[in-house]
């Protein structure tokens, strides 16, 4: 039988050989317009609940396919709604994890004071050579910048001067370098802790494209993965909205 003494000396060994038990990783799909909030929420669930979120970036549309072929993803965080109800529909995902983490918004940028006016009138004006937007197929960002120059009577005027991003932070990185003048990128990518970066910004009235709504879902691969659901419930709380707000997102309403 043990003496109290080494009881208290084994004590802290039992419970750090239990940590490794109790913890977990989670593979995680964010979508490209969300990666600099989701490495904070990543930090702040690590520091919560012991599990590690593993992220990787890209468009929605490609992550669709790769989890269609496979892809051992535990959560998906779309830029839509869309393509996780697909998922859902297709036995892909667990229906009752499905929720809307943010509703995203579009803005028209360069990182020159004084570039783009508050009205986007530079579209129109038409002095620049490269107008940046990501891949209407597979980035709904570029979907969303697509309605925008439709909606504004310049999709056929401007078609020859787009350059296609594979994903928005490619798009905001030709803006960036210089590759394009200006661009349209996601409000999160050129504000933090609810403030303008710099350059000159056009935030489109959210009446020029369809709502921007961007839901999370835990998938297959995640459904018996208690570290996957935990992901979605710090998702939902206040320490995660707080940074999603910061980045110039809104939170759904009833969410």
């Amino acid at each position: 039988m043990l003496s109290p003494m080494r009881r208290l000396l084994l004590l802290p060994m039992l419970l750090v050989a239990a940590l490794p038990a109790a913890a977990a990783e989670v593979q995680v799909a964010v979508a490209s317009n969300f990666a600099a909030p989701m490495q904070k929420i990543a930090a702040g669930f690590e520091r919560a609940t012991g599990h590690k979120a593993l992220l990787a970036f890209g468009a929605t549309g490609k992550f669709y396919a790769q989890i269609t072929n496979g892809a051992p993803f535990d959560v998906l965080l779309a830029a839509d709604a869309k393509t996780p109800a697909r998922l859902v529909e297709e036995g892909r995902a667990l229906a009752a994890s499905r929720y809307t983490y943010a509703i995203g918004k579009l803005v028209l940028w360069s990182p020159r004071p004084d570039y783009v006016d508050a009205h986007g009138e530079v579209l129109a004006k038409g002095n620049f050579r490269h107008l940046a937007i990501a891949s209407p197929k597979t980035a709904p960002y570029g979907a969303a910048a697509r309605e925008v120059l439709d909606r504004l009577g310049l999709g056929d005027a401007l078609a020859g001067r787009l350059v296609t991003g594979e994903n928005i932070v490619q798009t905001f990185q030709f803006v960036a370098s210089g590759n394009a003048e200006l661009g349209f990128v996601a409000l999160s990518q050129v504000m933090v802790d609810g403030r303008l970066t710099g350059g000159s910004t056009w935030i489109v009235p959210a009446d020029h494209y369809g709502e921007m709504r961007q839901d999370a879902v835990i998938l297959a691969a995640g459904r018996d993965k208690p570290a996957a659901h935990a992901l979605i419930d710090y998702l939902r709380g206040d320490a995660a909205a707080a940074i999603v707000r910061s980045y110039g997102y809104e939170r759904h309403p009833t969410r």
